[in-house]
């Protein structure tokens, strides 16, 4: 009998997951025989960025439209349940994982993450951090000693910002196949 695979996608504010990194992880992840579930929000306040409030707020917002969107899956049904996240869904997916029955069975993969990611439990993890994101205060920023901290592998991509990009569009391709390799290679420890 095929394992049954779950890969749930939640998307930044503005970073959809028809944005490269959620694209190609979607792609990726149905080469391995996931089924696939978007998390799709709306109605986020305008200004958010540097403003404690309305990230709260939009968090919030996240939440709850996910917890709506995946009241009817039953996670007990899969063997194997991949969180991917990008941003602001990187907290969303780490809280919705660490109050979820099938905990022990969730993976994430972390693109981008804010700092309130961890404060929630994560198990089996990756993460990419760009160390030129204005969201995580570029070169002071706390991800990656978070991740170090909590024995999460996390790829510290140069001169990327918080879409993992720089301003060399063909240096951005190359690093986007290296990000995608280790993607790949984090979903197929699955099917070891």
């Amino acid at each position: 009998m095929k394992e049954k695979k779950l890969a749930v996608f939640f998307p930044g504010i503005g970073y959809t997951a028809d944005k490269p990194l959620l694209y190609y992880s979607r792609k990726i992840a149905a080469l391995h025989g996931y089924d696939e579930k978007i998390m799709a929000y709306t109605g986020f306040p305008p200004k958010i960025k540097g403003d404690r409030a309305r990230m709260e707020q939009s968090f919030q917002i996240a939440l709850e439209q996910s917890l709506e969107m995946l009241k009817d899956v039953d996670f007990s049904e899969y063997e194997d349940i991949l969180f991917i996240g990008k941003s602001i869904g990187t907290i969303v997916a780490a809280k919705i994982a660490a109050e979820s029955s099938a905990k022990d069975k969730i993976r994430q993969i972390l693109y981008t993450p804010l700092e309130d990611t961890f404060l929630f439990p994560i198990g089996k993890a990756i993460a990419f951090t760009g160390d030129d994101d204005p969201w995580v205060g570029r070169e002071k920023s706390r991800i990656f000693r978070l991740c170090e901290e909590r024995k999460i592998p996390c790829a510290l991509i140069a001169y990327a910002n918080h879409s993992l990009e720089s301003k060399d569009p063909f240096a951005d391709m190359k690093e986007l196949y290296r990000i995608m390799k280790e993607t790949e290679r984090f979903i197929s420890e699955a099917d070891l």
